[in-house]
């Protein structure tokens, strides 16, 4: 479990690409209420609708913690963020991010918190003592989303699915394996900060024995097992979970990996047909049950007809969570 004191205020520093803004993005989507609101230091900073606030007038609403709501690409947070940050723990509010550099390993930042008595929250932090995977079965269902590519919507459909069943009266958990989902969930483990010989233990333990035969835990992917970067995540927490059920995510208009221009996105089928042979060592009952698109990059009158489109392509439900919602997966699902 994740004890953040709500409520918070994400900082996006200055940040332009939604890619490197998820975290943001992913809080204000699905946990508004619980945010006062956003601190961008240019108009051209990634927004995440939530109203502008200088640190100030955060504190004024009731903050309690700041959030880093995007990754540093590079390893090292910019001195303007890095000041705010410091400048927070000052004031008596705790920070916390999910970056691989630990806020806590920041000298500037130890002495602040040691000063002040607040909190430095670390989420890509696995728990101690991960086992190897055993690859023994474990009772209870499981379903994990896949993806083509990173950053392209498995955490949203993961999301929208767990609210979805749990709203038809399905026994479900959602399990974070991100740092974004952790913070929006309260709980999970980093699966892409531990020790790759550990990855599949830490997804059995992310989704332990179920106390039902009939209850669901709904597993965030991660990456992608076609990415020339992080394959290796991705195959560990897929041998880990063991899902009886997957979703393949994908993007309705992305030609490449986001970041990698000399690698072309796998085709749906590709991703049925490779998640299906490495699963089936450990689950051999595992089957697709849908597609879900991230549609942004379409017309919205475009949306229905290339859904409808994947749908009697691969004869299986096609849905883009954030338009028009996951019904038809869990519809699907009922069946299962």
């Amino acid at each position: 479990m994740l004890d953040i004191a709500k409520p918070s205020v994400l900082l996006m520093g200055n940040e332009t690409d939604p890619i490197y803004a998820k975290t943001g993005l992913g809080i204000a989507h699905w946990d508004a209420t619980n945010c006062v609101g956003q601190i961008r230091f240019t108009p051209e900073t990634v927004d995440v609708g939530l109203p502008d606030v200088t640190l100030g007038e955060a504190l004024q609403r009731g903050a309690k913690t700041v959030v880093l709501g995007v990754v540093v690409i590079g390893g090292s947070i910019p001195p303007a963020t890095l000041t705010i940050l410091r400048q927070a723990l000052e004031l008596g509010l705790d920070i916390a991010a999910g970056m691989h550099q630990r806020l806590g390993d920041i000298p500037e930042l130890q002495e602040a918190a040691q000063k002040s008595g607040r909190r430095i929250i670390d989420v890509r932090v696995p728990p101690e003592e991960i086992p190897v995977g055993t690859g023994k079965k474990r009772t209870g269902k499981r379903l994990l989303t896949m993806g083509t590519d990173c950053a392209l919507g498995k955490k949203y459909t993961s999301l929208a699915l767990a609210q979805e069943m749990s709203h038809q009266g399905f026994d479900v958990d959602f399990r974070a394996s991100g740092q974004t989902g952790i913070l929006i969930s309260g709980a999970g483990i980093p699966i892409d900060a531990v020790v790759a010989d550990f990855i599949s233990g830490a997804a059995e333990m992310l989704s332990p024995d179920a106390g039902s035969p009939d209850h669901w835990d709904v597993i965030e992917g991660q990456g992608s097992l076609f990415h020339p970067g992080y394959s290796a995540v991705t195959a560990g927490l897929l041998t880990g979970s063991q899902p009886d059920a997957f979703v393949v995510c994908t993007h309705a208009t992305r030609e490449h990996m986001a970041g990698w221009p000399d690698f072309p996105l796998p085709s749906i089928g590709e991703v049925i047909e490779l998640t299906v042979l490495m699963a089936q060592r450990v689950n051999p009952a595992i089957r697709c049950l849908g597609i879900s698109s991230n549609t942004s990059g379409l017309a919205p009158e475009e949306r229905a007809p290339y859904l409808e489109g994947l749908a009697q392509r691969w004869s299986m439900p096609a849905v883009d969570p954030l338009h028009g919602g996951v019904e038809p997966l869990v519809s699907a699902l009922t069946t299962w």
